[in-house]
């Protein structure tokens, strides 16, 4: 289990980068499974749940090639599907819940596709019927060992195209019933589906495969299916979640950070949320640019004078990925802000570390958390905590930087998961922390 030790209290300065998008990798790279062919992919992000994924498909047969920092060949010509039965897979396949992902593209191509229950972030519930109802409308046989916690399913012949109505607009779930769909027989509607820039990265890269994916970047979603689908160049979009990351960091530290390539045609709402709690945000060609809020920053209220609400949904609306930083942010601005997570009971729980270093919070329920904001006239202070999970892992982080004193981040692991070599990259730019024993 890793450690941070911050020294918080100090303005950081300078230029980042931001890496490639965790949430497309882990579709796109499911996508390799669908063809022989060689798949090339840059910009992978170096963090520990992308290279659990690329190890479990070396261990399927994938052939793999590093031909620099992020980038890869994949040739998936000699799967060996056998792994999928055997006792390593189903302990490697539970650490990751991305590992779901690679069951539509193995049902499409080789008619069966296993997977344990996957784990991931202990966020509250994580359902996968959305994954599974999928696959059952196209034709497939759906089986689950309760013992072994083990989902399969199964097709005789090709799947079959259909119409389907998701009964939520779930990323993972949409992603894997397009990768399973392209090669069904005939034609497959999705209809409430996902539309998340990673979901449309995930469907260009498919059509240039050589699938027919129509609909793109709304939520209806028609797939001709092709017998089948050859080599690409794919190029994955800087994250978004680690671009609001650094905005919220800059906020939080008073510091002027310039954040370089952001692909701003794909960060949809995420800036103007930003600026709703007072933060200036330039656009300086495709960089973010954040001036040092030296005078502190002030929430937005309603027209009609009512306090702002921040809420997560699905896509053009609020990621809820950055909710746990919008709410670390308003901790430190002036006024109050409502944070409403809808989609998982359990991520607002970390607020009652950020209640022992100081900030005013009242946790409403599971879901909804009331902010009161010092402006800056009282530092939060530095703790001993652990991280729960991805993001509320930066969320405290952001804070400790922030924070008066020294604080201890217990397993950090939880943010290497998703944030590559983030201790290094935060020295550069000034920051105080350290791995520790």
């Amino acid at each position: 289990m890793g450690t941070f030790k911050i020294e918080g209290g100090t303005q950081l300065k300078g230029e980042i980068t931001p890496q490639g998008a965790k949430n497309e990798a882990l579709q796109v790279l499911c996508t390799v499974l669908l063809t022989p062919q060689k798949v090339t992919i840059t910009n992978i992000p170096d963090i520990i749940d992308v290279n659990k994924l690329i190890k479990l498909l070396q261990n399927l047969g994938v052939k793999t090639e590093k031909l620099g920092h992020g980038a890869y060949t994949f040739q998936a010509d000699e799967v060996n599907l056998s792994y999928l039965e055997s006792e390593a897979f189903k302990e490697e396949g539970k650490s990751l819940r991305g590992s779901i992902m690679i069951v539509g593209p193995l049902l499409a191509r080789f008619g069966k596709g296993y997977i344990p229950k996957p784990g991931g972030d202990k966020i509250g519930r994580r359902r996968l019927d959305t994954h599974f109802e999928g696959f059952i409308n196209l034709g497939a046989k759906f089986r689950y060992n309760k013992e072994d916690y083990f989902y399969g399913v199964e097709t005789d012949g090709r799947l079959r195209g259909t119409y389907m109505l998701l009964d939520e607009a779930s990323v993972t779930g949409t992603a894997n019933i397009v990768m399973a769909a392209v090669l069904a027989q005939g034609k497959t509607t999705i209809y409430n589906a996902a539309c998340e820039p990673y979901l449309q990265q995930l469907c260009k890269m498919l059509n240039s495969m050589g699938a027919k994916i129509t609909g793109i970047g709304s939520n209806l979603l028609e797939i001709e299916g092709v017998e089948s689908l050859g080599g690409c160049e794919h190029r994955i979009l800087p994250d978004m979640i680690e671009i609001g990351s650094w905005i919220g960091l800059a906020a939080m530290t008073r510091s002027e950070i310039t954040i370089k390539n952001v692909s701003w045609d794909n960060l949809g709402i995420i800036p103007n949320t930003f600026r709703k709690l007072g933060i200036t945000i330039e656009r300086i060609g495709d960089d973010i640019h954040i001036p040092a809020h030296t005078e502190g920053y002030e929430i937005q209220n309603y027209i009609d004078g009512s306090i702002l609400t921040i809420a997560d949904a699905p896509w053009p609306g609020f990621t809820p990925d950055l909710l746990s930083i919008v709410l670390v942010v308003a901790t430190q601005a002036r006024g109050s802000v409502l944070i409403h997570q809808k989609m998982f009971e359990s991520r607002l729980f970390f607020v009652d570390r950020l209640i022992d270093m100081g900030a005013k919070i009242i946790l409403c329920d599971p879901h909804r958390a009331t902010v009161i904001g010092h402006d800056f006239k009282s530092q939060l202070k530095g703790i001993m905590m652990s991280s729960p999970d991805i993001r509320a892992g930066i969320s405290l982080l952001i804070a400790a930087l922030s924070a008066k004193g020294t604080s201890i981040i217990q397993n950090s692991d939880q943010i290497d998961r998703g944030y590559e070599r983030i201790d290094e990259r935060l020295r550069a730019l000034g920051a105080k922390i350290e791995r520790i024993n």
